[in-house]
């Protein structure tokens, strides 16, 4: 019997597109929550929540550009 494997794939960071959920500034980090979803801030906004984030084990990822 063949395993099966199952393709990964790491989040996709943000787009020069994607916009702060806090106030719409263009996004500089993606963070992706333990239990599915994401939340895309501005730089100000990353730094400013960053701390909790890490804390719930969110993973970061931050805009090729930023």
């Amino acid at each position: 019997m063949t395993p099966t494997l199952t393709p990964t794939t790491s989040p996709a960071p943000p787009s020069a597109g994607d916009r702060c959920d806090r106030c719409g500034a263009q996004a500089k980090m993606r963070m992706v929550l333990p239990g599915g979803g994401d939340l895309v801030f501005c730089g100000h906004h990353a730094r400013e929540y960053e701390t909790k984030i890490r804390e719930v084990g969110a993973e970061v990822v931050q805009a090729e550009d930023a």
